[in-house]
């Protein structure tokens, strides 16, 4: 399977600032490859919220992570300033692939990206559910590619 290619700033319709912390560094210098999946899902979940479609404590559907990647092209290290690019990639019945580019300081092209894919539950029985319309609503406009099943 051929490398993917680090991608620019413009195929991603969003952008959350993250700052980068002293204790997401590593003893290599570097902020640890664990450290993106968390940045993955602050974009992820802050675009939720501030759409009003998430609700994290108290919500009746809510979206677990089933799969996630990550492709690393440059180090990111504290105190970098990043760009965290968000779009969606599929948007299925319950599921869907979000996929976020991480943009070192105001470099064009994606130091790391990735996707996490939730599959969405009833919070109670944690039986896949349809998307709700508002939800479903609000991640149209992030879709980089009609896909939707």
């Amino acid at each position: 399977m051929p490398r993917p290619l680090a991608e620019s700033r413009e195929a991603y319709p969003h952008f959350l600032a993250i700052q980068t912390r002293w204790s997401d560094n590593d003893v290599y210098g570097h902020v640890n490859n664990t450290v993106y999946y968390s940045y993955f899902d602050t974009v992820v979940n802050r675009y939720l919220i501030e759409q009003g479609v998430l609700d994290p404590t108290g919500g009746e559907v809510v979206g677990l992570v089933v799969a996630t990647h990550c492709d690393f092209f440059s180090e990111i290290a504290f105190p970098d300033q990043l760009s965290a690019g968000l779009r969606i990639a599929h948007l299925g019945n319950s599921s869907v692939r979000y996929e976020i580019g991480l943009f070192r300081d105001a470099e064009s092209r994606a130091s790391a990206q990735g996707h996490l894919v939730h599959v969405y539950v009833q919070r109670l029985s944690r039986r896949p559910t349809p998307l709700p319309t508002p939800l479903r609503d609000a991640l149209v406009p992030l879709l980089s590619a009609p896909d939707t099943d």
